[in-house]
């Protein structure tokens, strides 16, 4: 089963995030802040990395760089923020960010997303 790391600390989007990748038959881990996150990344090893850009106690630019050192599996990782600032972008990507995604987003949308790189896997 896919894995997938939701790493967000809106708690309302958090909740409505896990709900809908659990019910597209996902394995979802969730956290609520940068640490915990970094954290399970090295537990879990998921397939994928949902992350926000800004977090407490660590950032999302900080999930992408640490995911992308991780070399025992190629997890992907797809940036959400409501920060549609270009510098952003482009350091994420920089970093290894696999798609970046603007909030608001549809679900529908982030669940296309996610199915698009464990395509590309």
């Amino acid at each position: 089963m896919t894995k997938i790391l939701l790493i967000e600390d809106d708690s309302l989007i958090l909740k409505t995030l896990e709900l809908k990748i659990r019910k597209e038959g996902f394995e979802i881990f969730c956290s609520a802040d940068g640490k915990e996150g970094l954290e399970k990344l090295h537990l879990e090893l998921p397939d994928v990395v949902i992350t926000d850009v800004m977090l407490p106690f660590a950032s999302g630019l900080e999930i992408v760089s640490a995911s992308k050192k991780i070399k025992e599996k190629d997890i992907k990782v797809i940036v959400c923020s409501s920060m549609g600032q270009e510098h952003i972008v482009e350091e994420a990507f920089n970093l290894g960010a696999d798609d970046y995604i603007t909030k608001p987003f549809s679900l529908n949308e982030l669940i296309i997303r996610i199915k698009k790189q464990i395509k590309g896997r």
